[in-house]
């Protein structure tokens, strides 16, 4: 498979080979959803918490008898019902994390990939270079490409100026090649990524 490679001002400069292996595997959509459940369930930190009638101070002594006051039968003034009562089932600490073993991650993450390039949402750039970390020359390269949408920028080596410059673009996510996930491709409509990303994803993915 080949791709057209661009320069920043969207001009094309050449065409760039790929992995088959990497960038032509079947959609697998239940393989997707499942490894973008487990990232997400594993961003939880899970450390809700709220007190049960048991847990919350006072509420020991019975507030009125049972019968003949023309009121209803109350037990406790820390029941649920009552202000500053327990919570009827109150969330508690616990683990939300889930796990994806290595192969299945692997292959999510090229089907996720293929499915960008086989949509014409995936573009070739051959470098990045900022002549200063200015949030300005990122909003340039984005105008160039006409992407006015959420976009990930995909990114190898040293990207600290590229970070900086676009980390004030709310539409832009930005992400070194080695780092990104299956989240960050789903959750965005286009891609954006370098000669060396494309490099250093194949080197990752290929089987």
């Amino acid at each position: 498979m080949q791709v057209k490679v661009f320069n920043t001002k969207a001009s094309e400069v050449g065409t760039l080979e790929l992995n088959d292996a990497v960038f032509a595997c079947e959609y697998n959509e239940p393989l997707i959803h499942q490894a973008v459940v487990t990232y997400l369930a594993n961003q939880r930190q899970g450390t809700k918490s709220a007190l049960t009638r048991t847990e919350v101070r006072g509420g020991g002594v019975k507030p009125w008898r049972q019968k003949g006051t023309g009121r209803a039968r109350q037990g406790s003034i820390r029941a649920p019902q009552w202000t500053k009562g327990g919570v009827v089932f109150a969330p508690k600490p616990r683990d939300f994390s889930k796990k994806l073993n290595k192969k299945m991650r692997a292959q999510s993450f090229r089907s996720a990939i293929s499915y960008k390039i086989a949509h014409n949402e995936l573009i070739v750039v051959d470098e990045i270079k900022l002549d200063a970390p200015k949030t300005k020359l990122v909003a340039e390269i984005l105008a160039n490409f006409k992407l006015d949408k959420r976009t990930l920028l995909l990114v190898s080596g040293d990207s600290a100026d590229i970070l900086r410059a676009g980390s004030n673009i709310p539409t832009l996510t930005i992400a070194d090649a080695s780092l990104a996930n299956v989240y960050q491709l789903v959750s965005n409509v286009a891609v954006i990524a370098t000669k060396d990303a494309i490099k250093q994803i194949e080197e990752a993915y290929s089987l």
